[in-house]
């Protein structure tokens, strides 16, 4: 059996690209709730929610509008888009007030459950029912994140079920935006991923809002939305040259970020169950990925799911 042809140059150059944007916009994220986190402990969350939201708006709107690109609020199903945006900013809101009792990794490695409850929920709304095998790595995964919680063992504290809240409200955004691709244009569905959260956030500002102890403070919070919309820009430009497949596993990167940046900005090192935990979880989404890109070998192909 002869082994495959490598691929042309110019192909692995271009893949190579789409890792390195994905790997920096994975690093765009984790610099966006380290600056969340230090945020946190000087100000309300919501006003650092606020400041994400209308910050990224404010930029990517000089780069996608009305104006620039005609059509762009055009949608077939805007009760959809309206819901999976408040997804999004409850996701986030839920994140940004736990990130504030836990620790970075602590908080990236429950998150990282994410890709077993859209596999779950795949089921019963988009009729993608797993099989025994990811069944399998879904509740080897979910283990891994019970050994990071410990729940009735003195483990992280009760602001981790925050989070936990936060990644279930996060599958369904990712089910929600599985399902407008099939009717809206990328940009369309990412320019109300902004707008609708702004909006939301807007008028409450007046009831949280406090000014900044410094000029640390206003950087901050110019950059918790500066990290947000070049973290999402980069992974459209990642997606436009490789496959979500491809990319898909260089998310896990984050931790690597997390623990740095936990250690070297809060002094907090994450304790070994969870490493142990977040290494499972890990360990069971790469292979539910690989499961993935093996049901989708060509109809006539050997596979057993």
């Amino acid at each position: 059996m002869s082994a495959a042809p490598a691929p042309p140059p110019d192909t692995r150059r271009t893949r190579l690209t789409a890792i390195l944007l994905m790997c920096a916009a994975v690093l765009c994220f984790a610099l966006l709730d380290a600056s969340a986190k230090w945020l946190g402990g000087s100000m309300h969350a919501m006003q650092v929610v606020a400041a994400r939201y209308l910050i990224s708006v404010a930029l990517v709107s000089t780069l996608l509008n009305p104006w620039s690109r005609p059509g762009i609020l055009r949608t077939r199903r805007p009760w959809l888009q309206g819901f999976r945006s408040l997804l999004l900013l409850t996701s986030t809101g839920l994140n940004f007030i736990a990130l504030k009792y836990l620790q970075l990794a602590e908080s990236v490695s429950i998150m990282f459950a994410t890709p077993f409850l859209v596999a779950l929920l795949a089921g019963p709304i988009l009729g993608e029912w797993a099989g025994p095998r990811r069944l399998a790595a879904i509740g080897v995964g979910f283990i891994g994140v019970l050994i990071i919680l410990r729940p009735g063992f003195g483990g992280l504290p009760p602001a981790a079920l925050l989070t936990v809240c936060g990644c279930f409200c996060y599958a369904f955004y990712s089910i929600s935006t599985r399902m407008l691709a099939a009717s809206d244009a990328p940009e369309t569905t990412m320019f109300y991923s902004g707008i609708v959260g702004a909006v939301v956030m807007l008028p409450l500002v007046p009831l949280f809002w406090s000014w900044p102890a410094d000029g640390a403070s206003w950087l901050l919070m110019l950059s918790v939305g500066l990290f947000g919309a070049l973290g999402h820009w980069l992974l459209i430009l990642a997606h436009q040259r490789a496959p979500a497949s491809m990319l898909s596993p260089f998310n896990y990167s984050q931790i690597v970020w997390m623990v740095a940046l936990g250690w070297f900005v809060f002094g907090q090192i994450p304790d070994g169950y969870t490493f142990i935990g977040a290494s499972i979880v890990i360990g069971s989404g790469l292979y539910l990925l690989y499961r993935e890109r093996v049901r989708a070998v060509p109809e006539g192909s050997a596979r057993l799911d």
